[in-house]
């Protein structure tokens, strides 16, 4: 039987690409005040960028609990005896604990492995793209751990800002917080590095910090797959993909939306590019 793939909503995987890799997505949650949303469930990511621009008061976001995991594992232990959970960083949520101890509530009898991938949009995005193609080629579940742990070494991903407000006031900064305070209009790149939000470098304007995403994306040789996403500027995206083209074919890079939990701590106007290289 196939080995089942799950991940969080925060990889950003749109509807069709977690359908057509076979991928189910645990939803987290946004709350607005006593407004509960399932991310990219029962709340579009452009209603959310709307509430988020127009509410005073941040939203925040939690984990789906040990029990709906353990539901969610039960559920596909009737079609597989392997699964794997592939989540975001431990470091910026708990749902990877959640996961895990979702594995001793379930009922169920297939064999349940989680792993805390340290990373979170498009670069768990590709991870978890790169495991559920390997199951659906018909790898167990010790060689699609081996494949996502491989693809977790090596992918690497960038990320526009034009405010690091939302970093600030979620508590996910990172080491982004020697940038704030600074009498420049500055817009920061920044990285996930073991698990954390890391500051890489300033662009004195936001056409050169696409530049930025550009560059690092080329820099590259040899590139297996790529992703490209924002949150409320598809216009730039697109021209990223464009740009992008001249190296890696724009049909196979993927075109996604950043979702409303990650959208809670990063704003409205992020735009990200991850890539994960050819071996």
């Amino acid at each position: 039987m196939t080995v089942k793939i799950i991940t969080d909503s925060t990889s950003d995987l749109t509807t069709d690409m977690a359908r057509e890799l076979g991928i189910t997505v645990m939803p987290l949650y946004v709350h607005f005040g006593d407004e509960t949303y399932r991310d990219g469930v029962d709340l579009t990511t452009e209603e959310f960028y709307k509430k988020l621009v127009q509410n005073k008061v941040l939203p925040v976001t939690s984990a789906a609990a040990p029990g709906t995991f353990a539901e969610l594992y039960d559920r596909l232990a009737e079609e597989t005896d392997e699964i794997l959970a592939i989540t975001l960083s431990s470091k910026y949520s708990a749902t990877y604990e959640a996961a895990v101890q979702g594995k001793e509530l379930r009922k169920g009898k297939a064999r349940v492995e989680v792993i805390d991938s340290q990373l979170a949009i498009g670069a768990l995005g590709l991870v978890v793209i790169s495991a559920a193609k390997a199951a659906q080629a018909g790898a167990g579940l010790d060689e699609v751990i081996d494949v996502a742990r491989s693809s977790m070494r090596r992918v690497d991903v960038r990320m526009a800002f034009d405010t690091l407000e939302y970093l600030k006031r979620g508590g996910r900064i990172g080491t982004a917080q020697a940038f704030l305070g600074s009498i420049l209009k500055v817009n920061p790149i920044l990285a996930i590095k073991d698990g954390y939000t890391e500051a890489v470098t300033r662009a004195r304007s936001r056409a050169k910090s696409i530049d930025h995403l550009c560059e690092f994306a080329l820099s590259f040789p040899h590139i297996e797959e790529m992703v490209v996403e924002d949150a409320t500027t598809p216009d730039e995206a697109e021209m990223l993909v464009e740009r992008l083209s001249v190296r890696f074919p724009k049909e196979r890079i993927y075109r996604t939306k950043v979702s409303p939990v990650v959208g809670t701590h990063v704003g409205p106007h992020v735009l990200g590019v991850s890539v994960l290289p050819k071996r």
